[in-house]
């Protein structure tokens, strides 16, 4: 249930009358409502404040900087607070529906678009989130040292306290760090999602696709390409579309396991060992 104080604040800060809170999926982090009122639906998020620190002013920033590129639509931010120990995210509400081919492809040209826009620097001028993991984005000049510094080695500690990887394993990993600079042509920077699977993502009931829940930062293009073949729900119009606007450098295929090690790891430090196979075998991959 919703604390009172939250609906309370809400209604007082928009002037609505809340007239039904019904719970949806908001994933292993945060509890996720909607919220009716006489005239429209809303979209809140909730969590610990404590617990997760400063999450909700992340994750609107990044929706913040995504809108901005004014390439791909993100839902409106409404309100964000922290009431009783609780931080919460008031979004406008978006009706959904099955990706259509059409809306695939606009998916694809628009992601491109957003890619498009850059930086000088690998990183972000604060840090976020990545799921409910602590994700540093402080700046590089390249992206091989970020990707190692910022992705790879918070994640390789984090599993090798956790006892998820044995010497072995951070032996491999060390391995890596120092031939990826070889494994791929830099290229400028890209502003990316960050966590692009198929559930951060929608398309409304007028075919408009949506980003949601971003963990931005700049980066390599070839990381959010990788994220969408994760765990599906991304149609060949999709990939077709991108390539049409931006095409990847030669081999991007053979790097899509490369940069999955990352989300890979963020889920084997969240969810366990059964994601450990997977880490291996993209590590081992490239040694």
């Amino acid at each position: 249930m919703i604390e009172k104080a939250v609906i309370k604040l809400i209604e007082k800060e928009l002037s609505i009358n809340i007239t039904g809170t019904v719970p949806v999926g908001g994933g292993s982090v945060n509890k996720a409502y909607c919220l009716h009122t006489d005239a429209k639906k809303y979209f809140i998020k909730i969590n610990s404040a404590g617990e997760f620190p400063g999450m909700f002013e992340a994750e609107a920033a990044g929706l913040n900087l995504i809108a901005q590129s004014a390439t791909i639509a993100v839902p409106e931010i409404l309100l964000k607070g922290e009431v009783t120990g609780e931080s919460f995210l008031l979004l406008e509400w978006i009706d959904s529906q099955q990706p259509t081919a059409s809306a695939s492809q606009k998916l694809g040209m628009q992601l491109a678009q957003m890619h498009r826009h850059s930086s000088e620097f690998f990183g972000l001028d604060k840090n976020n989130y990545m799921g409910s993991l602590h994700q540093s984005n402080k700046k590089h000049s390249t992206w091989s040292d970020f990707f190692v510094n910022e992705r790879l080695q918070p994640m390789i500690k984090l599993a090798a306290d956790k006892q998820l990887l044995n010497a072995k394993d951070i032996a491999d990993f060390e391995l890596l760090c120092k031939k990826l600079p070889g494994l791929f042509t830099e290229e400028p920077s890209s502003l990316l999602h960050g966590d692009l699977w198929g559930g951060n993502y929608l398309v409304s009931d007028k075919g408009t696709p949506y980003l949601i829940d971003p963990a931005v930062s700049y980066g390599n293009r070839e990381f959010d390409i990788a994220t969408t073949t994760l765990f599906g729900g991304f149609s060949r119009e999709f990939y077709t579309s991108y390539h049409e606007q931006f095409p990847l450098n030669k081999g991007w295929e053979q790097r899509i396991d490369l940069w999955n090690i990352y989300p890979l790891l963020v889920h084997l430090n969240l969810f366990g060992m059964g994601y450990l196979a997977q880490v291996k075998h993209c590590l081992r991959r490239y040694l």
